[in-house]
Order: C-alpha cells, then sequence, then structure tokens
C-alpha cells in the first residue's frame, strides 16, 4: 500500500522482522502483537544490512508521557559527572572537542572502566578510527585500567559500527573521532560535512531509541572552535571542550547541556598515570611567594557553577612601541580588560592610552565572570603606578562605566572561601562576610593605596 512518497510495512519491535501485512504473530520469533505500522521512505538512504523500515511517529497527550527514573549513568569520574550535571543522561549524545594530544582518549578510556565498574554489569563498546587495538590495549596497561567490561571496534565504516552495535547493544557508545567515520551511502571519503552530518544522524538516532549514551570526540580548529559542520553541535544534546594551560592542569567544561548548567567546570592534573581529578581546587589558581607580593598583582573569588575559585590576576603595562597601543590577553577577553583600562583613566587619571597592556591569570584558567572586573582594575592601577598592593588581599565586584563598584552574587560565600584561605583583607560592594563595602573605583584606590588618608 503505497502512501505519498513511503510504503506502509509491518515491523515486529521484538525482532524487527518486517512485511507488507499486519498479523497477529509474528511468523519469525512467535511473539504475539508486536507488528507495528512503519514508514518505508524511498528518498532516505539507508546503511546497508539495515532495515529502513521506521516505526511511525504518532502525537501523544503530554500527560500520558512518564518521566524516567534513574535517567543518568555514572562515568565513574566525579569531575566528568558534575560538567555533566550529575552523570551522563540516557538517551542522549555528548561530543567532546580539544587540540590533539590533550588527553580526549585517556579521558574516555578511563571513563570506559568507570561506567563498568560503577555499574557492575554495564558494557561499553569504544570505537577508535584513528588506533590499533594494540596501541589501545598498551594505554589500557601503562594507565592500570581494567579492560573488563570493554569492547574494543577499530573501523572507520559506519556500517562496521551500526551492526556491533545491535549486536552487543552497549550501555555507552564511544567514537573516537568522528571525523574519521565514514559511510558509503554519503561518500567514501571521511571528515566531510556530509560525511560528518550523516554519521552522527545515524548514530544518534540509535541511542535515541534504547538507554544508551553516545559521546563523540572532535577536533577543534586553530581558533579553538569545534571543527567540521557547526550544526553538529546543535544535533547533540551535550558540548564540552577540553583545554589545558601552560601546566599539567585539564579544564573540562560544558558549552552545552540541555540536562544541567553550562557553568560547571572540572579539573584533571595531567601524570603518567592518566587523568587525576584535582579534589580541592580552591586555591590551585594562587602563586605560593615567601617574599613580598609584587606591583600588578591582584586576587579575586569568582563562581563557576556550584565551586569557589581564589583567582590571581597579573597586569604589566609597558609604554606602545608604536603609535596605536595594543592589549594582549588570551585568558580575559580583550574588549573587557579595554573598558575596565578606560574607566581607570577616566576615573582616576592615570594614563593607559599610551601603553601596551598585558593580562595573564596564574594557572591558565579562562575568566568571564564579571565579578573579576575590581581585581582587574587594581591589577592594572598597581601595574601603572608600580604599587604594590598589599598580600592577603581580595577584591569583589563588577565595575560600570561610571566607575561604581557594582553588587555580584553570592558575595558572602566568596568571602568566607576567602578568609579560609588566609585572605584577611576582603573589599566588595556589600559588607557581608566580613568584607569591607567599597562603593566606587575612587574609594578602592584610597583603600589600598592610600590606607592612612
Amino acid at each position: 500500500m503505497a502512501k505519498k512518497n513511503g510504503t506502509i510495512l509491518y515491523k515486529c519491535s521484538s525482532c524487527g522482522y518486517t512485511q507488507s501485512r499486519w498479523l497477529g504473530r509474528c511468523p519469525n520469533c512467535c511473539e504475539w502483537n508486536t507488528l507495528e505500522e512503519c514508514m518505508l521512505d524511498r528518498n532516505a538512504a539507508a546503511p546497508a544490512g539495515r532495515a529502513a523500515a521506521q516505526q511511525k511517529a504518532k502525537p501523544m497527550p503530554l500527560e500520558t508521557v512518564v518521566s524516567f527514573d534513574n535517567a543518568r549513568i555514572m562515568t565513574g569520574i566525579a569531575e566528568f559527572d558534575h560538567v555533566l550535571g550529575g552523570g551522563a543522561t540516557k538517551r542522549s549524545a555528548i561530543i567532546i572537542g580539544g587540540e590533539p594530544g590533550i588527553g580526549k582518549s585517556t579521558l574516555l578510556l578511563q571513563t570506559a572502566a568507570g561506567v563498568v565498574r560503577h555499574t557492575g554489569t554495564a558494557r561499553v563498546l569504544y570505537v577508535s578510527g584513528e588506533e590499533s587495538a594494540a596501541q589501545i590495549k598498551e594505554r589500557t596497561e601503562r594507565l592500570h585500567i581494567p579492560p573488563t567490561g570493554i569492547e574494543i571496534l577499530c573501523t572507520m565504516r559506519l556500517e562496521d559500527i551500526l551492526d556491533a552495535l545491535d549486536t552487543l547493544h552497549p550501555v555507552v557508545v564511544i567514537i573516537d573521532s568522528i571525523q574519521t567515520v565514514y559511510s558509503a551511502a554519503a561518500g567514501i571519503v571521511p571528515g566531510t560535512i556530509t560525511q560528518l552530518k550523516y554519521s552522527a544522524n545515524e548514530l544518534i538516532s540509535w541511542v535515541k531509541e534504547r538507554d544508551a549514551v553516545l559521546i563523540l570526540t572532535a577536533h577543534v580548529t586553530k581558533e579553538g572552535t569545534l571543527a567540521g559542520p557547526k550544526s553538529l553541535e546543535h544535533m547533540v544534546d551535550t558540548v564540552i571542550s577540553f583545554e589545558r594551560n601552560n601546566d599539567e592542569i585539564r579544564f573540562l567544561r560544558a558549552q552545552k547541556n540541555r540536562f544541567g548548567s553550562v557553568d560547571e567546570i572540572g579539573l584533571f592534573d595531567m601524570t603518567e598515570h592518566g587523568l587525576i581529578e584535582i579534589a580541592d581546587p580552591a586555591s590551585l589558581f594562587l602563586t605560593r611567594r615567601n617574599g613580598s607580593q609584587p606591583a600588578g598583582v591582584a586576587c579575586t573569588a569568582l563562581f563557576e557553577g556550584s565551586r569557589i575559585f581564589t583567582v590571581e590576576l597579573q597586569a604589566l603595562t609597558v609604554p606602545a612601541k608604536a603609535s596605536l597601543s595594543r592589549v594582549y590577553s588570551d585568558k580575559i577577553d580583550s574588549a573587557r580588560v579595554a573598558r575596565v583600562a578606560a574607566v581607570l583613566e577616566k576615573r582616576t587619571g592615570i594614563q593607559f592610552s599610551t601603553h601596551d597592556i598585558y593580562i595573564n591569570v596564574a594557572g591558565g584558567m579562562r575568566l568571564t565572570e564579571s565579578a573579576i572586573d575590581a581585581a582587574l582594575a587594581m591589577a592594572l592601577y598597581s601595574a601603572r603606578t608600580d604599587l604594590a598592593i598589599e598580600a592577603h588581599t581580595i577584591i569583589i565586584g563588577e565595575l560600570s562605566l561610571a566607575g561604581e563598584i557594582r553588587p555580584v552574587t553570592r558575595i558572602k560565600q566568596r568571602a568566607k572561601a576567602a578568609e579560609s584561605l588566609g585572605f584577611t583583607k576582603i573589599f566588595a560592594p556589600e559588607a557581608e562576610g566580613g568584607a569591607q563595602k567599597i562603593a566606587d573605583i575612587q574609594e578602592l584606590v584610597r583603600a589600598l593605596f592610600c590606607p592612612k588618608t
């Protein structure tokens, strides 16, 4: 029976057997009342050897939809689960982007072992299009990862991956990486836009029909964005970036998360035994000094998701070598640095327009929160005047264009976290948690650099 561009078939929900008419009992598996109406789309290309018949989508009342309990799978890595919002949601797709050699494969192998360890009986399929099975085995031995429960598939063909999925029915599917996967239905060259979208769509469709999780890895461009079409980010549920500083610290943060916050950050230390979670990162981004604090340094407390970090900002100003001054800052947006410098020049009379500005964050953490504005302003003022800020001083607040120090969220928690790390002087726009109230940039300059007046 033809209907528009498709053909009506009846597919067994138990064994997948299809035929052209409905029967009360499946001829293949002998189950009763399992044949469901499906549509065979003639215009849709299906991978070789797979049934193209798909069950017709039908509307249903929202009140009849049953929500799932225990709908998350724990990865066994607390920092990874923290970024995901409490574990990987079933029937979801996650993509992790990072530069080559940063440790994506190491993270995913540890995740595979963590899922098996946490669930006890789960099976994980690890698909690699870049390494051989022997290379993966060697890495697991070096990292002391138990191989139990992990299935390895080294292939680039999408059809082989889908066949393995139908055979094994894993709870977690790891594809390392999606750029290497290709299907004959979309050409034979991996990495093209068509291949990426087609392969990702087939894999996502498989997990959406089952209580499984799909984790894809992807390379990044020189600009730090996810390689491949931007639509790949729209196809998945969670987009995670894997970054690093100049040392061995790795940052895991969500850029998109349909099932959790995008403000959380996970921290790891890369060692010879793999990625080690950093349990107490509160003081990780502070520089320990034996002597006095130099000029151009200011500390602040910021929230990243549900955790507080104390961070040291470092500033340097030198006369511009050309007629046009420049701002050099890769961890804080250069436009924000230029705006803070302009407010300082207007409200305090210190000239920055003739100087090049260099900004650094101790530990290499990328900062976006507005609560760093006041500390950034004082680091710039200290660098320009060569006057050091007293040690054990923390500065919290957002800076307006009028020079006001504006309130930020949860000042009391920030102040208490700073006190626990040994900070004795806390300046904030509100007097909470032992903080001294500061109203504007001029008052802050007098409190820090002219305390006797």
